[in-house]
């Protein structure tokens, strides 16, 4: 993504941290800084401008600018977006209540199901009707269009959505109704269906263009004031945006779609594993991101994260499917959960410690901050025991209070469990990479996928901390921490490739297939696609990738088989059902012998061309490094305190040896190499984590 010679910046916007990267004249530098909760873009601006100024920068050197936030997720965690009114058919305005009719926990009887953006009085109903096929079976009301508008008026409704009955295949009944609303309510944010999400399944688009224009007024006025901002401080470039596939996107492009931005900083850390990945050869990659609230996990195939188009935010259930409000965007195909640096931890009735989803934040942040909480955290926990040095954290940005740690860990855990306050802080960062642990294997055996030969790629500011404690409970033996792992997400916004997908709906079943159908559908989204993507800024090497959507007849879901259109033999009915009955078999180790095939979407994925990578050679000869220091760390194998090693990552060159267990320090985060693995560094700076072989799976 970034030119040889630009000044480029980076920002991700975390719950707890915002990280920010420049990569220069000079180099690289990068810093973690505290989330201004109030105000994102304020904590953000100031963090860039000191980055800036300790370059000898300003802002007016900048080139280019790529961001991610988590402004849309939290307006929608927090319900907090604009107040939103939906436009649809007759006879389906409680779509939004009424689902799948499916229910995610059978056997629970209190079962809560999330609540729908838009109150059932605010859903509005108007008489048009177009059948599956695209004809038009009932012509729009547009006389009712006028009353429509005077509801939305009285009720000072500033965002609607617009969602008719098969608009994915004839969208001239929204476009329509659009037009009269706009007209009449010239200040009304307007999002179609047709636009958002055109594909088949009513639930899903209904609540994914809901969801878009719940959060168009506020990504908008963000943006806003982002760009006044800049200009104001002399910016002169570029502002680009992250999406939720991992893609750069335009400034109008995250305007008409910002419900792409809901996974940003996630799928950021995704493109940075898989630069990684590719750098090092490794064709199956866990990538392990940890913060200060959450931690998020993703695969990496063959260089490229695994990736689909649906996906669900605020979860009444965390690790319940379909407890959460679905979407149908691409997304980076990843599982996340309450386990950060700032996740509180407690004891819970059946005297079991208990560790997030709650966070403390960034404020008042774990209770060894200055200004800390009150309640123990993952944080005051790695402290506790010795893991970090209350004098250098965040590059000694923030001091941290040991005292303070293990007072509230002994209070709210020690006290309970009749522990000592090292062991109940042990007995934290278990659970919680038991948490890790878990969502790892789930994560896994949903895709098919075994452990054991993959390589697990930790970043982010508490990953470190903990990849090989995590990597032991799940069997995997290499673990790598890359340079500027603590700022990974950021670091991977500018590796990131330009990119827009389109998905649309055109059902089918397989046998009425041929090369000229799939040919006329795939040219129809592709044009779309880069119109819709500003594809003249994505630059020359412009590439296109097919897919469609194929299941057997009557299953639930689809899975993702790409389609070479250029090759006619390809793209035969025999060739397709060949591809995806392997496919299918990979997934679920057999596929079903004639069963009916069915097609129900298209996928036109363009992107500029990913960076050429050279492979790193074999790890060099390898020598014993010598530690600059050592500190006192509590073992749990052990139960008491013993001198530990500890390593300043600056200092460590290529094929320097470290025996765990052992300490790595750097400005960002601190690797801790438990004591069955040992670390070796490669010639791009990398810590490589290898197993023992047969050595102790305690620290």
């Amino acid at each position: 993504m970034t030119g040889n010679g630009s000044v480029c910046l980076a920002a991700d916007i975390g719950g707890t941290f915002t990280d920010v990267v420049l990569d220069g004249p000079n180099g690289r530098s990068t810093r973690k800084i505290l989330t201004t909760v109030d105000q994102p873009e304020r904590g953000l601006l100031d963090g860039l401008g000191q980055l800036l100024a300790d370059s000898g920068l300003s802002f007016s050197d900048v080139d280019l600018f790529v961001h991610g936030t988590t402004l849309a997720t939290n307006a929608i965690l927090e319900r907090k977006g604009a107040r939103t009114a939906l436009l649809t058919t007759s006879g389906f305005r409680d779509v939004l209540e009424i689902a799948t009719e499916g229910r995610f926990n059978q056997y629970d009887l209190n079962l809560v199901k999330p609540q729908p953006l838009v109150s059932r009085q605010m859903r509005l109903v108007i008489e048009e009707r177009i059948d599956a096929a695209g004809n038009v079976h009932i012509p729009l009301d547009t006389g009712t269009l006028k009353a429509v508008a005077e509801m939305l008026r009285s009720h000072e409704i500033e965002s609607l959505a617009i969602c008719f009955l098969h608009s994915y295949m004839n969208p001239d009944h929204e476009r329509q109704a659009a037009e009269v609303l706009s007209s009449m309510l010239p200040n009304l944010s307007i999002s179609l269906s047709s636009d958002v999400c055109p594909e088949i399944g009513e639930y899903e688009r209904t609540s994914t263009v809901v969801a878009n224009a719940y959060v168009r007024p506020l990504i908008d006025g963000y943006l806003d004031r982002m760009e006044q901002s800049l200009a104001q401080a002399g910016f002169t470039g570029v502002v680009k945006l992250i999406s939720s596939s991992g893609g750069i996107t335009t400034i109008s492009a995250a305007r008409r779609f910002p419900i792409r931005l809901v996974e940003s900083g996630p799928a950021g850390g995704a493109i940075f594993a898989a630069h990684r990945a590719r750098l090092l050869g490794c064709d199956k990659v866990v990538a392990f991101d940890m913060g200060g609230t959450t931690a998020k996990v993703c695969l990496i195939r063959n260089g490229e994260p695994v990736t689909g188009n649906r996906f669900e935010v605020d979860r009444t259930e965390r690790f319940m499917k379909g407890s959460g409000l679905p979407l149908r965007i691409p997304s980076v195909e990843l599982v996340e959960i309450g386990a950060g640096g700032g996740s509180i931890a407690a004891v819970d009735a059946l005297q079991r410690v208990k560790v997030g989803p709650e966070s403390a934040g960034s404020s008042p942040g774990p209770a060894c901050y200055p200004d800390g909480g009150n309640e123990p955290t993952v944080t005051d926990a790695n402290l506790a025991i010795g893991v970090l040095d209350p004098e250098a954290f965040a590059g000694g940005r923030i001091r941290l209070n040991p005292d303070r740690a293990n007072a509230v860990i002994d209070q709210a855990v020690g006290n309970e469990l009749a522990l000592s306050a090292e062991a109940a802080a042990d007995s934290v960062i278990e659970t919680v990479c038991e948490s890790m642990a878990s969502a790892i294997r789930v994560h896994a055996a949903e895709l098919g996928e075994a452990l054991a030969p993959y390589t697990m790629i930790a970043f982010g500011g508490a990953a470190p901390l903990h990849a090989t404690r995590v990597a032991e409970k799940v069997g995997i033996g290499r673990v790598v921490i890359p340079a500027n792992a603590g700022v990974g997400s950021a670091v991977g916004f500018l590796e990131a490739p330009h990119a827009f997908e389109l998905v649309k709906s055109r059902h089918m079943k397989l046998e009425t297939v041929t090369p000229e159908t799939i040919q006329a559908i795939f040219k129809d989204i592709a044009h779309e696609a880069h119109i819709l993507a500003s594809a003249d800024e994505i630059g020359a090497d412009v590439t296109e990738q097919y897919t469609a959507f194929m299941r057997y007849v009557g299953q639930g879901h689809e899975i993702k088989v790409p389609i070479s259109i250029h090759d006619a033999g390809a793209c035969t009915a025999a060739a397709l059902r060949g591809t995806f009955e392997t496919m299918y078999e990979a997934l679920f180790s057999r596929c079903i012998p004639d069963a009916e095939i069915e097609i129900l979407s298209w996928s036109v994925l363009i992107s500029g061309a990913l960076r050429e990578i050279e492979p790193l050679g074999p790890l060099p000869d390898g020598y014993a490094a010598e530690p600059s220091a050592s500190r006192k760390l509590y073992s749990r194998a052990l139960s008491h305190w013993s001198d530990t090693p500890v390593h300043n990552r600056t200092s460590l060159g290529a094929g320097s040896r470290i025996e765990g267990p052992a300490i790595i320090v750097e400005e960002e985060t601190s690797t801790m190499v438990s004591a069955s693995f040992c670390a070796i560094i490669d010639t791009a700076s990398n810590i490589i984590l290898q197993r023992k072989s047969g050595g102790s799976t305690a620290q």
